[in-house]
């Protein structure tokens, strides 16, 4: 009987929390603690498309600050791109103080209701943690490790994929994490610019007193955020996995 590797194990508590608060979301139970008529749960049917809306614009968004902020962050480590490494977080930093909200809001008359906006919050409030967080994991990888890859003949470009990225893997990993609970969790501020996600029964239950669709929203937005931690904890095992039985 095989074992599972610890790396592995370790993305299976987030995904068990994830589909505890899935099940806790279920119009039966969100009716148990919400009473009088104004509070009535979604059916499981509207939830489930809410669900999906939210998943789809939350990816797309993940996708976006990955690239920009895991590529910034292979630029600013760069010796040649060293000078540009101050402005880079200064200007990422200036993005996220500015809060979701507030970025929906100014964005409504240019871009419009639903996704767009939202898609901008997700950008200006998760790069700077994918940025640094890339830059802390390349920066980790020692200085002996770059020398050696260069005295046995190695580009630039092979040291990154063969010695950097591999050594920064975990860090890289824990980078995507943070991004990817930021990304869920501000995509139902999205709600606020009529873009339909989990955020939806949140904002109408606190303007409606629904309190039943209104646990709902925060529960399913919690579970959607642990069920793609833990599947993340597992990539990341698995890649880690490989790689140590390629070096054996």
């Amino acid at each position: 009987m095989s074992r599972i590797s610890p790396a592995l194990a370790a993305g299976l508590g987030p995904f068990l929390l994830g589909l505890a608060l899935a099940a806790a979301s279920h119009p039966t139970i969100a009716a148990l603690v919400g009473s009088g008529a104004a509070s009535r749960p979604l059916p499981v049917s509207r939830l489930a498309e809410l669900a999906l809306h939210h998943l789809t614009l939350a990816a797309a968004g993940l996708a976006v600050v990955s690239i920009l902020g895991v590529g910034l962050g292979l630029f600013a480590t760069r010796t040649r791109f060293a000078s540009f490494r101050g402005s880079i977080d200064t200007v990422v930093a200036f993005a996220q103080a500015v809060p979701p909200v507030v970025v929906v809001a100014l964005a409504l008359p240019v871009l419009g209701f639903g996704g767009p906006p939202t898609l901008l919050a997700l950008l200006a409030y998760g790069i700077m943690p994918t940025l640094r967080g890339t830059v802390g994991a390349l920066d980790s990888v020692s200085n002996e490790a770059r020398e050696s890859a260069q005295a046995i003949g190695l580009t630039p470009g092979q040291i990154l994929a063969y010695v950097e990225l591999p050594l920064a893997a975990k860090g890289l990993v824990e980078t995507l994490r943070t991004a990817l609970i930021l990304a869920v969790s501000v995509t139902a501020v999205g709600a606020l610019a009529g873009a339909s996600t989990l955020g939806t029964p949140i904002v109408a239950g606190l303007q409606n007193q629904n309190i039943a669709a209104m646990l709902q929203g925060a529960l399913a937005t919690a579970a959607l955020a642990f069920l793609g931690d833990g599947l993340l904890l597992a990539i990341g095992g698995w890649v880690q996995g490989n790689r140590q039985r390629t070096a054996d």
